[in-house]
């Protein structure tokens, strides 16, 4: 088992946030991030590799301004997340509907540029993806054990259906994020505790 203390967050936070709970189906894209499969067929993902996919996930996201990101969640779960997230970084977030062409339509009038672009799941996102893919931007997917990871340039391994795990992630990520861009001094905590991204 990895020592906490080179954890972005405890076992404990971790576990009770159920981030590595995924799903009783296996995408093959996935089994490098699986640990164990339960006697009832949930699939249980490295918590490990978890936390280093989060590191290089925020490494990246850290190479960008806020005004360069875009992320998107349809799946409710993520909402409340996101909002807060980007309460706290500046970063653009779309919860609910991603309006299909608003990143290569000139014509829309919601039309954005973004240079990196961050999705609650590949599956629920597959439009924004689309986009994305059109204009060349790199794109970070959150992905549970059923996701299917084509098209992403990174997956982030995790619960990306639960209301914990993803208040977690968003935390992890707002936190880290804002540390990474001298936005927030190393540790300080977020003016916005973790249980305020857990969503009602």
């Amino acid at each position: 088992m990895v020592e906490e203390q080179e954890l972005l967050v405890s076992v404990d936070q971790y576990s009770k946030a159920g981030i590595h709970i995924g799903t009783k189906f296996k995408a093959k894209h996935m089994a490098d991030f699986i640990y164990k499969v339960k006697p009832d067929g949930l699939v249980i993902m490295n918590l490990q590799k978890i936390d280093e996919r989060l590191r290089i996930a925020t490494d990246m996201m850290a190479r960008y301004a806020p005004e360069d990101i875009i992320v998107i969640g349809k799946r409710e779960n993520s909402w409340k997340p996101l909002k807060l997230f980007s309460k706290l970084s500046g970063i653009t977030v779309y919860p609910g509907r991603y309006a299909p062409g608003t990143l290569t339509n000139l014509a829309l009038k919601d039309f954005t540029e973004f240079k990196l672009m961050v999705v609650v799941d590949a599956w629920l996102e597959k439009n924004a993806i689309a986009d994305a893919k059109k204009t060349g931007i790199p794109i970070i997917g959150l992905c549970d054990t059923n996701n299917n990871s084509n098209d992403l340039d990174l997956v982030v391994p995790c619960n990306n259906k639960g209301r914990k795990s993803l208040g977690l992630v968003f935390w992890i990520l707002a936190r880290e994020y804002m540390q990474k861009r001298g936005l927030l001094e190393k540790g300080k905590e977020l003016s916005i505790p973790l249980d305020e991204f857990y969503e009602d």
